[in-house]
């Protein structure tokens, strides 16, 4: 069955909802996606945001992948850049190149964005994720630190 490449407007939390869950699944973290889940006034409020991106491949109604991203705009020059936060293909439907049309839907809204870069990390040991992302665009090799807020 075809899949369909969407950008998810406020009135489709439903759908985010849905990726929500997929992203439970896909990345083995039920409890981060699922334990304290969103309201869908919060859902919408953030899919209103011009600063928020979330993209869904759906086959039929069935939410089957999905990207979240942001979008940073800079201060050095008039452009911004679009940082993929979460990205995921449900098993089941992995190696179709349903990641990479995800991807190129992102591109196509962050060039409407003004967008200059897009960035996404992936993870050592994710073989698949460092494939997709190689021959899409090109390697960094950086450290990534998390520093608490409390």
């Amino acid at each position: 069955m075809d899949h369909t490449i969407r950008q998810l407007s406020p009135t489709d939390t439903p759908l985010l909802d849905a990726m929500l869950t997929m992203f439970g699944e896909a990345f083995g973290e039920p409890d981060t996606y699922n334990g304290a889940r969103p309201s869908s006034a919060y859902l919408a409020r953030l899919l209103a945001r011009d600063t928020f991106i979330a993209v869904a491949a759906l086959e039929g109604d069935a939410v089957v992948g999905g990207i979240a991203a942001y979008v940073l705009d800079k201060f050095e020059q008039e452009r911004s850049e679009v940082y993929i936060y979460d990205l995921a293909v449900a098993e089941s439907h992995r190696r179709r190149g349903i990641a990479t049309a995800m991807i190129r839907e992102v591109q196509r809204i962050a060039a409407g964005r003004g967008g200059w870069v897009i960035f996404v990390q992936a993870d050592y040991g994710d073989d698949p994720a460092i494939a997709l992302y190689s021959k899409l665009g090109e390697r960094e090799d950086v450290l990534h630190f998390d520093i608490s807020v409390r």
